[in-house]
């Protein structure tokens, strides 16, 4: 599986962004898409996952009620949408496909730069 992530860019606070991971290859159902970011100076974090076959999502404490992570089975494509950003959500956002929230992946895209000004 080769992960493409995009979407990323620049984005007054507040403002919103709608990332995209795009998939090759086959996505088994057990598989989650998961969202980490790395800001400058700090480990990777998780940030959003979602299982590939029912859809389930989990999210890390710092994202929930501003951003959504989706999926669409046909265009094998995860999204990630971003609201209500903050200057410290800016940081290099990677998708990848393994377990669940975990940074121990099988597949990691390569990542999109994400700044948010205040």
């Amino acid at each position: 599986v080769q992960l493409q992530a995009s979407g990323g860019g620049l984005v007054q606070a507040g403002g919103s962004l709608r990332l995209s991971c795009t998939a090759s290859g086959r996505i088994l159902s057990s598989t989650a898409i998961n969202w980490f970011r790395q800001a400058p100076g700090k480990e990777r974090e998780f940030v959003a996952g979602i299982r590939w076959g029912y859809g389930t999502t989990i999210y890390a404490d710092s994202v929930k009620g501003r951003f959504t992570i989706s999926r669409d089975k046909g265009d094998k494509t995860a999204y990630l949408q971003m609201n209500s950003l903050k200057p410290e959500d800016t940081a290099v956002y990677y998708c990848a496909a393994g377990e669940v929230a975990t940074l121990s992946q099988r597949y990691w895209g390569l990542g999109t730069q994400v700044t948010v000004s205040s």
